[in-house]
């Protein structure tokens, strides 16, 4: 099962990726894209490329979340099993599940932002 969601999760990313890249791939040279897009924002008008960086912002900002939602409650459950079996390292166990939780909650973060980023830039 994990192969699978990692399967799906690579392919969503290379999909992204040849989706960002399809003005190029369909033959257009870097200067026709460029005229492209400062048409389009010297007209005002929406961009496709804009579309597909907030489309692909949104997937991975939901990636994110969803792994680092699955880390912490395994961290979490394997910590109340440890400390069901050993009462006694209660604390100990605790504090390193703490530390754990704190450090992929900010590299979720970190990553939610760099996401957020991509359609702002």
């Amino acid at each position: 099962m994990r192969k699978l969601r990692s399967l799906a999760a690579l392919t969503i990313i290379l999909a992204g990726f040849a989706l960002g890249g399809a003005d190029v791939a369909l033959g257009q040279t870097t200067d026709d894209v460029e005229a492209a897009h400062s048409e389009v924002i010297s007209t005002g008008g929406a961009s496709y490329d804009a579309g597909l960086k907030a489309i692909g912002a949104a997937i991975g900002a939901a990636l994110v979340i969803m792994g680092g939602a699955t880390g912490i409650s395994r961290i979490g459950s394997s910590a109340v099993e440890s400390m069901a079996r050993q009462p006694e390292a209660a604390g100990p166990i605790n504090f390193a599940m703490i530390v754990s939780a704190a450090m992929i909650e900010g590299a979720t973060l970190f990553a939610v932002v760099v996401c957020l980023l991509a359609i702002i830039l």
